[in-house]
């Protein structure tokens, strides 16, 4: 009889323990708010009030410890309107995503820059208009931060550039104006991935940014001129260059390469002078110099020749394999 009792009364307490919500009760209004705000949209199906946000919701997650949602991911679903004040209601926030939601319109939702939590935003491939806004360089555990195809228009921020950890910034395939800020030269920390390209972007590349080894930098598809060799250099650790398709015009020749550069783009631009002989050491995987006004012979060896002709025609007077031989 005793053990029948003890067996019950541990299956009850397990029963109770089993049923106990782990979800925060603040976290769980805010969430059903932001569906709501929605329209109860199919894609937030399993949002509901009687079932545990961190156990049976999609798109959230908790910290194992404390049960707070740390992460808000909405993804590729039919889902319409601004987004919402109340995401900057969550404050343990660490990621959050919108992305793949063409109807999601609007303003970057000025409550995000309560979230001092948060390391990963990612609010691409909407429809969002506006500025970027300063209040991003408020969030200072940024570590990846991605703004691109949207309709974003204006200026770049120069305070970007305060995020001290920030490690990728995504700005292109937007339609930001200006120049590129000078304070890009300065970041204040990791140097990020800086992409920047399909923007209508003028001016010159601001001389500071010689400063920054970039692992990865595309400017590619704007309206840039003048001089990008400050963007190279030996000891620079510099990866992935994209500058295709701008009114950039330097000489070639005196260009210095990074040794572990992979991938160069510098096609459609205004760029004289010859390939230098250094190109033979780097391990390119990727190259092209097409439509610009290069001269001389394209150097023998390395992977120079192993690239077909359309990574060099289009030039002024290039020759040599794997173009036609020089007279």
């Amino acid at each position: 009889m005793k053990t029948l009792f003890l067996s019950l009364l541990i299956s009850t307490l397990l029963s109770l323990s089993l049923s106990k919500e782990l979800c925060n009760s603040h976290d769980k209004k805010v969430l059903l708010q932001i569906k709501k705000h929605f329209g109860d949209p199919y894609l937030l199906a399993s949002w509901k009030s009687d079932t545990d946000c961190c156990k049976d919701w999609y798109q959230v997650e908790c910290d194992s410890t404390t049960n707070r949602i740390t992460s808000l991911t909405i993804f590729a679903g039919n889902l319409s309107g601004q987004i919402p004040a109340a995401v900057g209601d969550l404050p343990y926030l660490q990621n959050l995503v919108f992305r793949k939601l063409t109807d999601v319109t609007g303003p970057i939702q000025p409550a995000i820059a309560k979230l001092v939590h948060l390391n990963f935003l990612r609010l691409d491939h909407l429809n969002l208009t506006g500025t970027v806004p300063d209040f991003l360089s408020q969030l200072k555990s940024l570590t990846y931060l991605d703004l691109s195809f949207n309709g974003l228009s204006g200026s770049i921020p120069s305070s970007l550039a305060l995020l001290p950890n920030l490690g990728a910034l995504h700005l292109d395939r937007n339609k930001l104006t200006g120049s590129i800020p000078e304070s890009f030269g300065k970041f204040n920390g990791s140097v990020p991935d800086l992409y920047l390209s399909h923007n209508q972007l003028t001016g010159k590349i601001p001389a500071s940014l010689g400063n920054m080894g970039f692992s990865v930098i595309d400017l590619s598809r704007n309206m840039i001129v003048g001089d990008a060799s400050m963007l190279f250099g030996l000891n620079k650790t510099t990866q992935n260059v994209y500058l295709s398709r701008n009114m950039l015009e330097f000489s070639l020749s005196k260009v210095a390469f990074p040794s572990g550069l992979e991938n160069l783009d510098i096609s459609h631009n205004k760029i004289f002078g010859s390939i230098p002989p250094q190109m033979t050491q780097i391990p390119l995987q990727s190259l092209n110099v097409s439509y610009n006004r290069l001269c001389g012979q394209i150097p023998v060896g390395g992977r120079l020749q192993s690239f077909d002709f359309s990574t060099y025609f289009h030039n002024r007077c290039l020759c040599g394999a794997p173009l036609q031989n020089c007279k």
